[in-house]
């Protein structure tokens, strides 16, 4: 059995598509989980601006030299109102942008490998079939039809044609190789969930002769700072930047989505 992590309801997906009423407020959050987001939270050093130097050491030998907050100044790009479920490919944008490419949205949603298994349903709607993000982009990413989500070796498959060499990935590692990434002034796509905390919704559908189990609501967002307590995010679909969520809260959702995570060096 292989397990995916997608963006989809049974009649209409949701996850990348989720709107901004998804994700908790403050209040809510607090008396549900006792901790989450906390806006304006004191970060002292001044904002990184970008820096384009290749950086070549490992991120998974930097625990000991890591700052203890840092916040990169990498550019918001929206998914919507043309990418409905393109979440991951915003967050690319964003982080290419950052990197110094000259990069939009749209030309990297055109160029990503898709996986074009169509979606079967049974007759109350619920999928029997469809791709393998692993494998590229499924459904239709503007949203006019089913979409859905892809996953990390696409993506660092497209990264590779703009930075030839040095496309990271970090699926597997440990969160500290993710922190010690943002530490070396690189950014770092990761999954997770619509609201950060972990899924609690599953479905599961037949690709070829596997069947892909998955949580209802998956979400990409790229990180961009961290501090003692928390990370901070830039949100392609709430249009959030620099948003902190608390790491208690962040670090188990992104471990149920199997730890993936995508940069460059």
């Amino acid at each position: 059995m292989k397990w995916i992590i997608p963006c989809f309801s049974t009649f209409f997906l949701i996850g990348c598509s989720a709107d901004d009423s998804s994700i908790p407020s403050t209040e809510k959050a607090n008396k549900q989980q006792n901790v989450i987001y906390q806006k304006g939270e004191n970060i002292s050093s001044a904002p990184i601006q970008q820096n384009h130097k290749r950086k070549t050491s490992s991120p998974e030998n930097q625990t000991l030299q890591r700052k203890s907050k840092i916040l990169l100044n990498v550019p918001l790009v929206k998914q919507n109102p043309e990418l409905k479920y393109g979440c991951e490919i915003a967050s690319l944008t964003m982080v290419l942008q950052f990197a110094g490419k000259k990069v939009d949205k749209l030309q990297l949603a055109k160029e990503i490998k898709k996986d074009n298994d169509p979606i079967k349903r049974d007759k109350k709607g619920n999928i029997l079939s469809w791709g393998d993000p692993d494998q590229g982009f499924v459904g239709d990413m503007s949203g006019r039809n089913a979409g859905y989500a892809v996953f990390d070796k696409p993506i660092i498959d497209l990264m590779q044609k703009y930075l030839p060499g040095r496309s990271l990935n970090l699926t597997g590692k440990s969160f500290d190789a993710v922190l010690n990434q943002i530490n070396n002034g690189q950014p770092v796509i990761v999954w997770t969930t619509g609201d950060y905390r972990l899924p609690d919704r599953w479905e599961e559908w037949k690709h070829q002769d596997e069947t892909i189990r998955t949580p209802l609501d998956l979400h990409a967002v790229v990180l961009v700072g961290y501090n003692e307590q928390s990370v901070y995010l830039n949100d392609p679909l709430s249009g959030k930047k620099s948003y902190p969520v608390k790491k208690e809260i962040f670090i188990p959702s992104w471990k149920a989505l199997q730890k993936r995570a995508v940069s460059y060096q």
